[in-house]
């Protein structure tokens, strides 16, 4: 997973969210990256449809 670049730091950020648990666990990656509440976090989540895309979405804005 790490050569495939699906790891960012020590947490895997392109991962399937497929149950509320990964949803959760998600928004919580984003927040760690970027200063956002859980509601927003949760908003660029559903935004982007990944950890990854919500992050880097969000630095390009």
């Amino acid at each position: 997973m790490i050569q495939l670049g699906k790891v960012k730091g020590n947490k895997m950020v392109d991962m399937q969210l497929s149950n509320n648990k990964l949803v959760d666990r998600g928004v919580k990656m984003i927040m760690s990256e970027i200063p956002v509440s859980y509601e927003e976090g949760a908003d660029l989540l559903k935004k982007y449809g990944s950890v990854r895309k919500a992050v880097d979405g969000f630095h390009t804005l």
